[in-house]
């Protein structure tokens, strides 16, 4: 384990992506917050912004090495949007709808098709997933789009809405019943098929992202080669759920982007606005609502990256961690915005001032990321059907499972490159959850360097809130492996929800075991992890104080990032912790 866990290539391509798209604070620039805002009120994007993304080369990084293109990996996709996120999620929602059109074709398509889509990704088309239908949204098990064998290929005919990217993607993934032998996915290439014979519809308007083609698709016995077919036959619902497992991992970049961005401007105004005599952040409920945001922002970010390299490191494991990023994530979104608010009071509400009223535009484009990708209760469905195989293996660490989560939460080293392959992913986990699994051994192991390693005071709060999260934890496992659980209940949905608390919690320890083993005895270099984990506590409902003695270093942290290039993340902790330690 070296010093520089963050200071690897992905790392240094978001920040070379972060100094092309430039300060969001400035007056002008296609992603400053002052342009965006203004265009958003005509519904459209600013001058130059998506050319900017694409002359950067963005378009590279959404076809993978082995097709061509430059991605690597998921992580170093996750980290890029997160940069694009906390600029302009439309934009960004843009990119993320053509990688969910593309990825079935990473997935289950043949050197042709791979070829075919790879050169006009990198060539800057865009592409869509049309999947859903007018009177049956997320029920894919209805699917009144058919495709009728017709000589050599097929006749389709339907309707998809709403579609992202419907009307500015060449390439259209549909999912489709195909007759005689079930839903299936098509990829078709809008280039090769019959004119009059397929139409989009007027784009939605909706409540956020403003400008995003949100539109949809009607066919109207369309001819489609016999070529389109990508996979099995009859096997689009599976392979429609296991593509998704890909997305929503990576929507976490959104929602870590917004709340670096909702942070960030809350945390300068509280600085410069004045009130009573003083400025608002010596306000202690203020300075409450502000580090609360903060501490949820590391707490996603442990949460998510992981399950982004799990894609090349243990990709059968999505099925479940996709959907735990996919609730927890976002959740801990909309409440860093709600926290956010609260600081900035009436001016929240208004569509100028603060940020050039960038923060209303945040907030109504993140209320999306709950949304799409399965709803937050679809992904609590997922993960309640899988909990009961989980619980009953909870505290038995799993075979080879130490190696496992190095690859995941030491990351000294960069992710490995991603095969793309269908094979790989799962609809079930089955008993394969070693970030659940782990948490005794390594809970245990943390104890021990405490006491040999850390100063007293934090031993000592180390150990306590180590305790306290393992019994409540032990409690919650043993009762679900000894009861049924129907996943469909809302004791079903609250019961995934906690485990999702669970699985943050080992997620922080881990990272702080793998990735900060020089830094833990320095200032901050458990604080942090401290923190996280009694915030943690405070959402299962404990009673649970934050650490005094390790405030003071985590809030100089967080205000010295504000006016630094470096955006809010443990790499930032890391650096400083790394400082006051050498």
């Amino acid at each position: 384990m070296t010093g520089n866990a963050f200071d690897r290539p992905a790392y240094a391509l978001a920040a070379d992506l972060e100094r092309a798209l430039g300060d969001p604070a400035a007056e002008t620039g296609p992603f400053s917050y002052a342009e965006t805002v203004a265009h958003e009120e005509n519904g459209a994007l600013p001058p130059g912004a998506v050319d900017l993304i694409k002359s950067w080369g963005f378009a590279q990084y959404l076809v993978p090495e082995e097709f061509g293109g430059r991605l690597r990996n998921l992580e170093q996709l996750f980290l890029l949007t997160r940069s694009l996120s906390r600029r302009n999620l439309t934009v960004a929602v843009m990119f993320g709808s053509a990688i969910l059109g593309v990825n079935p074709v990473w997935l289950w398509g043949d050197e042709e098709q791979r070829a075919k889509v790879a050169r006009g990704i990198l060539d800057g088309d865009l592409a869509c997933f049309a999947v859903s239908e007018p009177d049956h949204g997320s029920d894919l098990g209805t699917n009144e789009t058919s495709a009728v064998p017709d000589g050599e290929g097929f006749v389709l005919t339907g309707e998809k809405w709403p579609v992202g990217n419907a009307t500015r993607g060449r390439f259209v993934t549909v999912y489709a019943a195909v007759e005689g032998a079930g839903s299936s996915l098509l990829l078709l290439d809008k280039e090769q098929l019959d004119e009059g014979s397929w139409d989009n519809h007027p784009f939605v308007r909706t409540v956020g992202l403003r400008g995003h083609d949100l539109s949809g698709i009607t066919f109207r016995e369309t001819r489609v080669p016999a070529g389109a077919l990508l996979g099995r036959r009859g096997a689009g619902l599976v392979e429609i759920l296991q593509v998704l497992q890909i997305t929503r991992t990576a929507i976490g970049g959104l929602s870590i982007g917004t709340m670096d961005s909702v942070l960030r401007i809350a945390l300068r105004h509280a600085q410069e606005r004045v009130l009573y005599g003083q400025e608002i952040y010596r306000i202690p409920v203020i300075r409450r609502h502000l580090v609360q945001a903060y501490l949820d922002l590391l707490i996603a970010e442990c949460t998510a990256l992981p399950v982004a390299r799990s894609l090349s490191v243990a990709p059968s494991r999505l099925s479940l961690w996709s959907s735990v990023v996919k609730y927890l994530v976002p959740t801990l979104g909309e409440e860093a915005v709600q926290e956010a608010a609260r600081v900035l009071g009436a001016r929240s509400y208004l569509r100028e001032g603060v940020a050039s009223g960038a923060f209303q535009k945040l907030q109504r484009d993140h209320a999306i990321a709950s949304i799409f990708e399965g709803t937050t209760h679809v992904n609590l469905h997922s993960i309640a059907s899988q909990l009961p195989a989980v619980a009953r293996v909870a505290d038995r660490p799993a075979p080879g499972g130490d190696d496992v989560l190095r690859q995941l939460f030491d990351w000294s080293e960069e992710a490995p490159v991603w095969h793309p392959s269908g094979r790989a992913l799962r609809l079930t986990n089955a008993t394969e959850d070693e970030i659940t699994r782990g948490w005794a051994p390594a809970a245990a192991e943390a104890c021990r360097i405490a006491e040999r390693e850390l100063p007293a005071p934090e031993a000592a709060a180390l150990t306590k809130v180590l305790g306290e999260l393992s019994a409540l934890r032990r409690a919650f496992y043993t009762r679900i492996a000894a009861d049924s659980l129907d996943a469909a209940t809302t004791e079903g949905q609250d019961l995934a929800a906690e485990h999702c608390v669970h699985h943050a919690a080992a997620s922080c320890l881990y990272t702080w075991l793998y990735s900060f083993a020089q830094e833990r005895a320095s200032a901050g270099g458990t604080g942090w992890l401290v923190l996280v984990l009694q915030r943690l506590l405070q959402r299962l409902g404990h009673a649970a104080e934050l650490e005094e003695s390790s405030l003071p270093w985590l809030e100089e942290l967080m205000l010295s990032s504000l006016d630094g290039p470096e955006y809010f993340s443990l790499r930032a902790v890391k650096a400083a912790a790394g400082a006051a330690g050498s």
